[in-house]
């Protein structure tokens, strides 16, 4: 499937995008949220090819509840990603997303197992209360490849995360973030 296709699924679903969206295969983007706007100039990878940190998987982008959103800002890149809101998801400007993160603004699970039995059973977790908390990516940032940036989590401008760093939390801007947990290192002089 070539880009035009996928830009005519995204008009379908109700997706804004800006002008010269380019994508490199074909992501995967659902919206039953509230709204996912993508900025001008953004690149969005899916293709194995397009990255040669190699992807696992195409990229994803998901609205999931009815009050969920995503804003992307301009000139933001993505390979493989997964941005999955149920509350929002919010990535500044000039922002660089490595192969294979995941941003992820919830739990994906309740934490009472006699709610996870209930979900089991009904299938239907569009609706049903899972922890969820708003994620602030600013702008200028680099997210380093297999990054996992958990619900609540802030990231100030200019921010740099290393590869493989599990992030939650709020981190001011020009920070170095690594590790599991993720903690600064050191700040970017400007």
């Amino acid at each position: 499937m070539n880009s035009n296709w996928a830009k005519l699924l995204l008009r379908l679903q109700k997706v804004k995008y800006g002008k010269k969206l380019l994508l490199k295969g074909v992501p995967l983007i659902i919206n039953h949220g509230k709204s996912i706007e993508i900025g001008d100039y953004v690149t969005i990878k899916s293709s194995i090819f397009s990255n040669l940190a190699g992807l696992y998987s195409r990229s994803i982008v998901v609205a999931r509840t009815r009050s969920a959103e995503i804003k992307i800002g301009n000139n933001v890149g993505m390979s493989g990603a997964t941005i999955y809101a149920r509350r929002g998801i919010y990535i500044g400007d000039n922002t660089q997303i490595g192969a294979n993160c995941k941003i992820l603004d919830n739990d994906f699970h309740p934490l009472d197992f006699n709610s996870r039995n209930i979900l089991s059973r009904e299938r239907n977790e569009a609706e049903i209360e899972i922890p969820s908390k708003e994620i602030y990516i600013g702008a200028n940032c680099f997210i380093g490849c297999n990054s996992i940036i958990l619900k609540g989590t802030k990231l100030g401008d200019g921010s740099v995360v290393g590869a493989g760093a599990v992030v939650a939390g709020e981190f001011p801007s020009n920070s170095v973030i690594v590790g599991n947990p993720a903690r600064v290192i050191r700040t970017i002089d400007q």
